[in-house]
């Protein structure tokens, strides 16, 4: 037989993004950043493909209400440079959970992205708030609980 006996088909239009509301409280950060990073990338829905960015929108709410397991709440480090010498700093997730906690989820959610254009991209259909109010009215997202989400899809 000289042709395939069946061709993949390939999706390059992307018109099915939806708005996904999504509560943080009580919800432990690194299965919460997998299974955000699961939604942006899209690979809960048929038409997945790799090199493109197939994902949905996700506002997450109650960043401050993050749960750690253990003692990572001090023990935990993230560090970061400034750039200049000697400019290393160091913070620990009790400390960013005061001054900045948005910045703990989008980092978790970003480094199980792919490291590549197309991850950068895909960050953008990210958006973290502090508390339960989001500046994302207009665009009706649907709230969501994770569990069943991605419970039906699996099976």
């Amino acid at each position: 037989m000289d042709t395939r006996s069946y061709t993949t088909k390939v999706s390059f239009e992307n018109d099915n993004k939806s708005w996904l509301l999504v509560d943080a409280e009580n919800q432990t950060l690194g299965r919460l950043a997998s299974k955000l990073a699961y939604l942006l990338r899209g690979k809960h829905k048929p038409s997945f493909t790799p090199h493109l960015d197939m994902g949905d929108n996700i506002v997450v709410i109650n960043a401050s209400k993050i749960r750690f397991t253990g003692n990572k709440l001090n023990d935990k480090v993230y560090v970061r440079h400034t750039g200049y010498p000697g400019g290393q700093r160091y913070a620990t997730p009790r400390t960013l959970l005061q001054t900045k906690p948005e910045y703990i989820i989008e980092r978790a959610v970003k480094k199980m992205l792919p490291q590549t254009r197309l991850g950068m991209q895909i960050i953008r259909n990210l958006h973290v708030f502090a508390d339960d109010k989001h500046t994302h009215d207009a665009q009706q997202p649907k709230a969501v609980d994770l569990k069943s989400l991605l419970e039906k899809k699996s099976k």
